[in-house]
């Protein structure tokens, strides 16, 4: 392949699948990287790497389920050193606001003798209609230890744009860019912007973080997952990551979309039909 393709990896997630349909749309050769993939790719499997990377002049880091949680900042030391020696010269990492653990990530990244840009997000408003909070805005119920602390709450079209320009320009590299949507609401809003969104009630109702690992356990969830995400959600919803940035803005050169904007173009492309497809 040229040394222009990019690697995505995750590409069967949800940044990833927008990541790989913009550089696609733009004619820029894409390998996209997944345990589905023909060539498959497992972070964990360092047997699959060297196909994964052979032949790729630029990569994007994203690593599921959170770079926050243990030992994964070895896997990314790793992972960058392999793509380096293949002849890999420009990475995007994809990294969470105010998480010990993921900036130790986005140091092993920024070291690289190579290009690199971390993109580092807010809660993805997405989180709603795409991913672990999605039950409950079906149930009418969104249940977190957030009690009355905001965030900014960033759409992942947005994160996706930006991940784009980074890996396809030099303009962004070397930069670390905190990615906030353009107004820090809390959970009690959300619920009420969901509310007008889909024309019925959502509510929001705080509880501890143990009510929410036994809930997310008994939907499905892996305990020994679930217990880390009770951790993360507990240490970062503390107030630490409510302000917002103009990042998203002076990057793509409009504004960031806000979450009436995601609510609305979500309910209308049926995010919460009952029977639907994820998007």
């Amino acid at each position: 392949m040229s040394e222009s393709t990019v690697l995505v990896t995750g590409a069967t997630g949800r940044t990833g699948r927008r990541v790989t349909h913009l550089l696609r749309a733009r004619g820029v050769p894409v390998r996209a990287a997944s345990r589905s993939a023909a060539r498959p790719f497992d972070w964990h499997d360092r047997a699959t790497w060297p196909a994964t990377l052979d032949g790729c002049g630029a990569g994007y880091l994203c690593y599921s389920p959170d770079l926050a949680f243990p030992g994964v900042d070895t896997v990314i030391a790793e992972f960058a050193a392999a793509a380096v020696d293949r002849g890999v010269r420009r990475l995007v990492l994809l990294s969470g606001r105010g998480e010990a653990a993921a900036r130790r990530c986005e140091e092993v990244v920024m070291a690289c003798p190579v290009a690199a840009t971390v993109v580092r997000c807010a809660w993805f408003q997405e989180n709603f209609s795409e991913h672990f909070l999605r039950d409950g805005v079906l149930a009418g119920r969104i249940a977190m230890p957030a009690g009355a602390v905001t965030e900014p709450f960033v759409s992942l079209d947005d994160v996706a744009e930006i991940a784009v320009q980074a890996l396809t320009t030099g303009g962004l590299d070397g930069r670390v860019l905190e990615l906030t949507g353009p107004e820090s609401i809390g959970f009690q809003r959300a619920a009420g912007i969901l509310t007008a969104a889909l024309g019925r009630e959502i509510a929001y109702q705080p509880v501890d973080v143990a009510t929410f690992v036994g809930e997310a356990v008994a939907a499905g969830l892996e305990r020994v997952d679930a217990e880390q995400l009770g951790r993360l959600v507990g240490d970062v919803l503390d107030g630490r990551n409510e302000a917002t940035t103009d990042t998203v803005e002076c990057v793509l050169g409009r504004p960031a979309t806000t979450f009436e904007q995601y609510a609305r173009r979500a309910a209308a492309a049926g995010a919460w039909a009952p029977a639907g497809v994820l998007r």
